[in-house]
């Protein structure tokens, strides 16, 4: 008669709690899946002083707000052998840009795809920033004003949402 007692309340107290703790892993799977960033690549097209806002990594904040890091290209480096000068050497070109994170700190980084040691892809805060283009392409001649530059990067954060994606797995 115990025995029988014992599995009447034994039996439905295990099911409650097995149930219990079905629920919570299944709630914690569903909330780091939805943590797991989104895959974007967009390009951004960048005089020299101007920034874009980087919408797709927007990270949301106590307030509720999402606030996104901001790219800005702070200088173009052009050292090339002026067309119709004659120079000991060929020179190169590089974009130096800066990378404001929603926290507001601050980090540079330069891109290149002539200059020695350059690179025309840098990784930083998860995001990949990639040379993308720049116009005007040809080295201006020897009298002409330095010209107004638009450089176009490539922005994607596919190496932030692998990692991610291998913690949750």
């Amino acid at each position: 008669m115990k025995s029988v007692l014992r599995q009447l309340i034994v039996l439905p107290l295990l099911t409650v709690v097995m149930a219990g703790l079905y629920a919570c892993g299944s709630a914690s799977g569903t909330s780091r899946a939805a943590a797991t960033p989104q895959p974007f690549a967009t390009t951004y097209v960048l005089a020299q002083g101007a920034s874009a806002l980087i919408a797709p990594a927007a990270q949301p904040v106590a307030s509720g707000k999402a606030i996104a890091p901001v790219v800005r290209l702070d200088r173009v480096n052009d050292s090339r052998c002026r067309e119709g000068a004659v120079c000991v050497w060929a020179g190169y070109i590089s974009y130096s840009f800066s990378l404001t994170r929603p926290d507001g700190a601050t980090s540079s980084f330069v891109l290149s795809d002539s200059m020695p040691n350059g690179a025309t892809s840098v990784t930083q805060d998860g995001l990949t920033f990639t040379l993308a283009g720049v116009e005007p392409q040809a080295v201006p001649p020897k009298n002409d004003i330095i010209p107004d530059y638009r450089v176009s990067i490539r922005v994607s954060n596919v190496a932030k949402v692998a990692a991610a994606t291998a913690l949750i797995h």
